[in-house]
């Protein structure tokens, strides 16, 4: 292992993050529906994101989309823990790499929410949200994968049960941050006053936060009983 200095190497941080919010300013969504001749953007909520594609184009365009928004939101965290996983920040036991993938991941996220090609107005981050936790929580222990997944198909039930798309999107986010904030808790038990340690568990709060702004008029309509329902059946049959 390896010490690594923030102070003079805080320059790959910032390119990271720079890249890894370009990378969350590509929108899958508006992508697809151009290859359909049409703007998602036009099209139902408005929204360029997999729920909005759903119900626009179908099931399978809705699943092509989510998943490469999933890969989008994992990849540059991957690339985060594979570069740094070597290295410890100078005069502590923290993992460089146990930081660098939130933060190149909330990089990410902000850069799907609030795009810059976009006029800051991208998608709501749900599914690059769900790849980042799928990608960093198995960088911990590749086992935890089939946890996450197995987490995720309850929720994918939840809303073909329910048919509430926003409230399953939004529970599942929140018990993955719960999930990794437990991870690092324990993982540095002994050293949880750790600044780094801090600063780790703040992206993973504000990483939910984002995804609970984002849909905010989704909790409202929630609240007064008018959010749209989400019936995976019926957009199964649209896609056939």
């Amino acid at each position: 292992m390896n010490e690594l200095s923030f102070a003079t190497s805080w320059y790959w941080f910032l390119l990271g993050g720079i890249v890894s919010y370009f990378i969350g300013c590509f929108n899958f969504a508006v992508l697809i529906s151009h290859f359909k001749n049409r703007d998602i953007r036009d099209m139902g909520s408005g929204n360029p994101g997999t729920m909005n594609m759903t119900r626009s184009f179908g099931l399978k365009f809705g699943a092509i989309n989510f998943f490469c928004d999933v890969f989008k939101g994992g990849i540059p965290a991957l690339v985060g823990w594979i570069i740094f996983r070597n290295y410890y920040f100078e005069g502590t036991e923290f993992l460089v790499s146990d930081f660098v993938r939130y933060f190149f991941g909330i990089m990410v996220i902000i850069g799907h929410i609030f795009p810059v090609t976009m006029r800051f107005k991208g998608g709501k981050g749900i599914a690059s949200t769900m790849g980042l936790f799928l990608f960093a929580i198995s960088c911990e222990k590749w086992w935890y994968m089939f946890i996450v997944i197995i987490f995720l198909t309850g929720v994918l039930l939840y809303i073909i049960f329910t048919e509430m798309g926003s409230m399953g999107s939004l529970l599942g986010v929140s018990g993955l941050s719960i999930f990794q904030a437990i991870v690092t808790i324990l993982k540095y038990n002994g050293d949880i006053g750790n600044g780094w340690v801090i600063a780790t568990l703040m992206l993973v709060l504000g990483i939910n936060v984002l995804t609970w702004v984002a849909h905010r008029k989704n909790i409202w309509r929630l609240l007064a009983g008018e959010e749209h329902r989400t019936s995976v059946r019926k957009h199964k049959k649209k896609s056939a």
